[in-house]
């Protein structure tokens, strides 16, 4: 069995597997949906922190704007699951009392992809967990609670010889994890009690 995200960076960088190379054929032959009909164990995985500043590549870059969440927020994935690109739902939530309130739209239960794994394109040294949801919002979020169900994997981490053969991945990523979470058994999650706006982080920390 292969290695956990965790387990993997938990080893020096001289000795960690090297992300594969993706190629024309990879992105010829890739599937536009997958998984099973329903989630199956590991999923799904429950994340919550507070969306952190990363290295702002995902929108300047990449167009696919992205959070970060804390280390310690991801260990109930990392240590469960593989590197690579992950897909479901998340929700961002308001701090209570904040002075400029996100519009409630900003606030709904929406279909996002991860990235766990280390940006081998960009040659990060440290694991992250990206999560780009499939909505345009109003004002950034940087320090609100970010929820996500992570329910099913897209395809491993990869490495690319161009920034235009990533953005091509990406912008499949985001269809697969679209037509993946139509299926009726994925989409019951967007109602997951994990989203109840009644339960703050500051009480689940």
């Amino acid at each position: 069995m292969s290695p956990t995200a965790l387990e993997v960076s938990q080893q020096v960088p001289e000795v960690r597997p090297a992300a594969k190379l993706s190629t024309a054929e990879f992105r010829v032959g890739r599937p536009e949906i997958v998984g099973p009909e329903k989630p199956e164990t590991p999923f799904p995985i429950i994340l919550v922190g507070r969306v952190q500043r990363g290295f702002g590549r995902g929108g300047k870059d990449l167009g696919c704007p992205t959070a970060n969440l804390p280390d310690e927020s991801i260990i109930p994935m990392s240590s469960i699951a593989n590197t690579g690109v992950y897909y479901g739902y998340a929700q961002v939530v308001t701090p209570s009392g904040d002075s400029t309130p996100m519009h409630p739209r900003d606030n709904g239960v929406l279909p996002m992809v991860m990235s766990l794994g280390w940006n081998p394109f960009y040659k990060n040294e440290k694991l992250t967990a990206e999560i780009h949801i499939m909505h345009e919002f109003d004002k950034d979020f940087y320090g609100f609670e970010m929820r996500a169900v992570v329910l099913g994997y897209i395809r491993p981490e990869l490495d690319y010889t161009s920034r235009e053969a990533l953005i091509d991945d990406i912008e499949f990523d985001k269809q697969v994890a679209l037509n993946c979470l139509e299926r009726p058994e994925y989409r019951k999650y967007a109602q997951d009690p994990h989203f109840d706006l009644r339960c703050s982080v500051d009480t689940q920390i």
